[in-house]
C-alpha cells in the first residue's frame, strides 16, 4: 500500500474515532476500534472509504455495517474479558475481529459460504485466534456453543427469536435489530431469572435476518406481517 494511502487512512481513522467518542463511552470498545484496521475488511475498491461512517457493500447482497452502529452494538453487549459471545451474521468478519479483542471466545455464523470463507481468511491472524467461523443454515444461532454471555445479531428480525434467548446464559445480553425489512429498532434483551428485560436503543436499518423465526428468503406477495 502506498505511503500516501496509509497516511490518508490513518487520518480518516483518527477523524472517525473522534466522532465515535462523542457517543461511545466504553474505552475498551474505542480501543478495539482503534486496533482493528477496517480497510482490511472492505473490498479493495472501497478501501478509501473504509473510515467513512457509512455501511459499505461486501457482495452477495450484504454490507459491512456503519462504524457508529457497530460501535453502539458492541458497547451495548457490555462484554467482559472472560465472556463467550455469539455473532449472527459474520459478513466481512469486521465485528468478529472487534469482539475478539473484548471477549475470551467468539463464535460467529454466516449463511453465505463464500463470505464465511473470506472472513476466515481475514481472521487467520494470531490476535483473532479466539474466533470460530461457522456456516449456518436455517436455524438461528449456534446451539453447540451455548450458553453465551452475549449475542449480537447483525441483521433485522421481525421479532426477538426465542431460541436466541434460550441460548443465553443467566444475565446474558442479546442485541438485535427488530422491526420490518426496511426499518428496525435496536433492542437489548437481558436474561434474568425473573424473565427477559427489554431496552430499546434507537432506530436502525439492517439487511433482513433469514431463516427459522426470522424472514423467509423472499417476501410473500401479501407483504410483511402486521
Amino acid at each position: 500500500m502506498p505511503e500516501s494511502t496509509r497516511t490518508d487512512l490513518s487520518r480518516a481513522r483518527g477523524q472517525l474515532l473522534a466522532e465515535l467518542s462523542r457517543e461511545v463511552m466504553d474505552e475498551r470498545v474505542l480501543d478495539a476500534l482503534r486496533r482493528v484496521p477496517r480497510e482490511r475488511f472492505v473490498p479493495d475498491d472501497l478501501r478509501s472509504m473504509a473510515y467513512d461512517n457509512l455501511p459499505l457493500p461486501i457482495g452477495y447482497g450484504q454490507t459491512i455495517s456503519q462504524p457508529s452502529m457497530v460501535a453502539i452494538m458492541t458497547q451495548a453487549l457490555q462484554l467482559g474479558a472472560s465472556d463467550t459471545v455469539l455473532e449472527i451474521g459474520t459478513g466481512s468478519g469486521y465485528q468478529a475481529a472487534l469482539l475478539s479483542l473484548l471477549a475470551q471466545r467468539v463464535v460467529t455464523t454466516e449463511r453465505v459460504p463464500p463470505l464465511a470463507d473470506e472472513a476466515k481468511a481475514r481472521l487467520a491472524e494470531p490476535r483473532y485466534s479466539n474466533v470460530e467461523v461457522h456456516v449456518s443454515e436455517d436455524s438461528i444461532g449456534w446451539v453447540e456453543g451455548a450458553p453465551y454471555d452475549a449475542i449480537a445479531v447483525t441483521a433485522g428480525a421481525p421479532e426477538v427469536p426465542m431460541e436466541l434467548i434460550e441460548q443465553l446464559a443467566d444475565g446474558g445480553r442479546l442485541v438485535i435489530p427488530v422491526g420490518s425489512r426496511a426499518l428496525q429498532e435496536l433492542v437489548r434483551i437481558t436474561k434474568t431469572p425473573e424473565g427477559a428485560i427489554r431496552n430499546n436503543l434507537g432506530g436502525c436499518r439492517f439487511v433482513p435476518l433469514l431463516g427459522e423465526s426470522a424472514w423467509p428468503d423472499q417476501p410473500s406477495k401479501g407483504g410483511e406481517p402486521a
